[in-house]
């Protein structure tokens, strides 16, 4: 499938530090572009634009940008937010060749037959719990994918599960994650209710895993964390 290009105008930046704060102030973001082990290039753009971009792209989906004169094709790295006003405030730019392998975080969806919004677990009141949001992969910019689809109509009865390999990969793309991680797994409401009063409101997914359901079943599956990187300016 042809991904949409998405582009960004931005300007070179000099205010560097805690400066920015009045850039901030003033409708810009300061943002930075790593350009393959050459000096970090400081920029800045316009909020409404960046924030778009931001929506567009994720970590997943190439920018082609436009900074000093120069082109770069990069993706995003990293996105800072307030934490208060939950804006955008700062960008890190990676600069890609088109040539090369590069890594992402693919978002995962779940995909229902025509009609169909929800799995055949959840219309029969069941609950599906996701344990991957997103996949870490590898291709070479051109061919990342928007998302990874795994097909929800597998998840049926208590213990129903969707794992990395279940996913359908195209071509060219590598998932950089063990084949037998979770990314949903059909729950009995009961068993989770239970988990979360024994863990005092503050259940995990794997937690259910240890309280048997009503229907006597215990299922055993592992949730996968992710952490997020820091920002710079």
């Amino acid at each position: 499938m042809t991904k949409d290009a998405i582009s960004l105008e931005l300007e070179k930046r000099e205010v560097l530090g805690k400066a920015v704060r009045q850039l901030r102030r003033d409708g810009t973001v300061p943002a930075v572009i790593h350009d393959h082990g050459k000096d970090s290039i400081h920029v800045q753009g316009d909020f409404v634009a960046m924030t778009k971009v931001w929506k567009q792209a994720g970590k997943h989906h190439t920018v082609d940008l436009t900074a000093g004169g120069k082109k770069y094709v990069a993706l995003i790295k990293d996105a800072a937010f307030d934490p208060k006003k939950h804006v955008l405030t700062h960008i890190v730019f990676n600069a890609v060749n088109a040539n090369e392998t590069v890594s992402a975080e693919i978002p995962v969806h779940a995909k229902y037959d025509e009609g169909n919004e929800s799995s055949p677990a959840e219309r029969a009141g069941l609950i599906v719990l996701s344990q991957l949001e997103t996949i870490s992969i590898e291709s070479v910019p051109s061919k990342l994918p928007n998302a990874l689809y795994y097909n929800a109509e597998k998840l049926v009865e208590i213990g129903d599960h969707i794992t990395v390999d279940d996913l359908d990969i195209p071509e060219g793309v590598k998932v950089t994650i063990e084949g037998t991680h979770s990314i949903a797994t059909v729950f009995e409401p009961s068993a989770l209710a239970a988990a979360n009063d024994a863990a005092g409101g503050d259940a995990e997914p794997e937690d259910a895993t240890e309280v048997e359901s009503e229907s006597g079943t215990d299922v055993v599956q592992e949730a996968d964390d992710s952490s997020d990187s820091k920002k710079e300016d």
